[in-house]
């Protein structure tokens, strides 16, 4: 058989781990090393199945028959099922009108990357380092995504220093071998899968709180700590991190994603919290991108650009927060609509009320509230919800501004026909209410039935158009004969739709699959995002290129490629 050129032009073929939008095809140049032969760098997997990680399937029979199991190509390969080849004198031509495509890149066989992680346990400790099948799948696999990939990394790293990190940087860097930082596991567009094996570092022995400075109002931790345990140590100086996305988030995977969360409306996303951070870079040299005060305008803005990279670029070891003042008091108010305009509607006029006090805007769809009657945790079922799309708003201040902010509320959404509203009279209704929201997708997951998969996307857009995009996207979904729910931030303009669906039941994933691309289409119309806080992972890669365009995403690939030329680290998300 024969390597690879690529040809553009036609409009459907081959993805290259997305939807890009173009097809290229593949014509025979240069032949390739069969499996098992002396020199080949290909894993022996069997060809189970054959297809890409979006789901289409290519002609496998035709390959298996022949038996080569796939092909390194484009960025650091082309997967059929589960094995690639290294091409023979790798010089693959590419011609997709984008600049700083990656050529020629080779990555170790399983054996050498195995022999990296045996070179890693012995310098910085056996119990650092697991083999165990279990394990891998854990930090391999989302069961709240369908943006995986099939391959596995061959073993998990459990650094806990920096030192320990430039020392896997170094191995992995002088042997090929790709490196996939991990958190806490909570993203939900495939950034921690490994679409070429390599070696995963999980970051949470890396917990410790390093240093705090409570009279300027910042904390310097390692990235595996969690930001809920973080607020509870900090409590007693009335300071705190505002961002508050899934519970079980680490801050290193949030720096990572730049997640936000409910409190996005009043403190921004997580870029606007971080004044500096400690890198190690694919080669293993340590940089730290800024000193500790809230202000410079010294040099390149670094810190920014490791902030939602995806762990593409490097991996944080360190970070230094700003913190906020924890409000004199908080309430809590949840208000029923007849239907999901009227409420995207009603949170569209609050948000342009200019009412200060208003820390948090979020949407739960009338199936959502169902969810919460039957399947919520005992706090939560302890109400019995109206099936109605519903707002939960967080107000934050003195208690006299929040009064206030609630009479001025009432009178808001009185005209978008609300139904009773109900405000939170004690600290703990409050928190029983907010609960709802929190749980719910934890609660989405654990209904999901055996054998479903569950797609989970967010795009943003701009105020004026919410309440447009929210209604559309309803009706498209209650077309679909699924469970199909929305639920979002709708503050700050973006919101999240679910959907569970058979993986084996090929037109119901095809139509789950046109609804999510019709959806980004529309947001990029509005003048949106495909990605309000999940980042791109391999889920978005071709919306990405949608969004952005060519010379963007060149000069992105510029950057990649300046600080990371081996396309180690974490590839295969954000572009190829």
């Amino acid at each position: 058989m024969a390597g690879l050129r690529v040809i553009p032009g036609c409009r459907r073929g081959l993805h290259f781990g997305g939807t890009c939008g173009r097809r290229v095809t593949l014509q025979a140049t240069r032949q390739l090393r069969p499996l098992g032969q002396p020199g080949s760098s290909c894993r022996p997997y069997s060809a189970t199945t054959a297809s890409t990680p979006n789901g289409r399937g290519w002609g496998r029979n035709a390959f298996i028959a022949s038996g080569a199991l796939g092909l390194v190509g484009f960025g650091a390969g082309v997967v059929f099922g589960k094995g690639y080849y290294e091409l023979m004198q790798p010089k693959a031509e590419w011609d997709l009108n984008t600049p700083n495509i990656p050529k020629a890149i080779t990555y170790a066989n399983r054996f050498e990357m195995l022999h990296a992680a045996e070179e890693i346990a012995r310098l910085i400790g056996q119990d650092c380092v697991s083999y165990d099948s279990d394990v891998l799948e854990h930090h391999g696999h989302s069961d709240w995504s369908t943006s995986n990939s099939s391959e596995r990394a061959v073993a998990v790293v459990f650094p806990r220093t920096t030192e320990d990190v430039t020392t896997i940087a170094r191995i992995c860097s002088k042997r090929k071998v790709p490196m996939i930082p991990f958190g806490a596991g909570s993203s939900v567009e495939g950034n921690f899968s490994q679409p070429y094996s390599g070696i995963c570092i999980d970051f949470t022995n890396m917990d410790k709180v390093i240093s705090f400075h409570p009279e300027d109002m910042d904390v310097v931790v390692q990235p595996g700590v969690n930001w809920v345990d973080l607020n509870n140590k900090i409590a007693h100086t009335n300071l705190f991190a505002p961002m508050d996305p899934s519970p079980t988030a680490t801050v290193g995977g949030m720096v990572s994603t730049n997640c936000s969360g409910t409190n996005a409306f009043r403190y921004g996303t997580m870029k606007d919290w971080v004044l500096n951070l400690t890198v190690v870079l694919p080669d293993g040299q340590t940089v730290k991108t800024r000193r500790r005060p809230r202000k410079t305008s010294a040099g390149y803005n670094l810190t920014s650009l490791f902030v939602g990279a995806e762990g593409t670029l490097g991996m944080v070891t360190e970070i230094t927060l700003k913190l906020a003042p924890i409000p004199q008091d908080t309430s809590v108010a949840v208000i029923p609509f007849p239907s999901i305009n009227d409420a995207a509607a009603a949170a569209t006029s609050l948000i342009r009320s200019g009412i200060s006090g208003l820390a948090a805007l979020e949407i739960m769809d009338d199936v959502q509230m169902a969810i919460l009657n039957k399947h919520g945790s005992a706090t939560v079922r302890q109400r019995r919800w109206q099936e109605n799309p519903t707002l939960f708003i967080k107000f934050s201040g003195t208690t006299e501004a929040i009064k206030s902010d609630i009479s001025r509320v009432s009178s808001l959404v009185a005209p978008f026909s609300a139904h009773q509203l109900i405000f939170a009279r004690s600290k703990k209704e409050e928190s029983n209410l907010w609960a709802a929201r929190k749980e719910a997708l934890f609660t989405m997951v654990n209904i999901r039935p055996e054998g479903t998969e569950m797609w989970s996307t967010d795009v943003a857009v701009p105020i004026s158009r919410l309440a447009e995009i929210i209604t559309w996207s309803k009706e498209e979904c209650s077309k679909l004969g699924i469970f199909a729910s929305v639920i979002g931030h709708v503050g700050d303009g973006n919101f999240h739709v679910a959907m569970m669906y058979d993986p084996r039941n090929a037109g119901q994933k095809e139509a789950v699959g046109k609804t999510v691309k019709e959806m980004m289409k529309r947001a990029l119309e509005m003048e949106g995002t495909v990605s309000g806080e999940h980042a791109i992972g391999i889920g978005k890669k071709g919306s990405l290129r949608d969004e952005l365009g060519v010379e963007t995403i060149g000069l992105m690939r510029a950057l990649k490629r300046a600080v990371d030329p081996d396309w180690i680290m974490n590839p295969g998300k954000v572009f190829d």
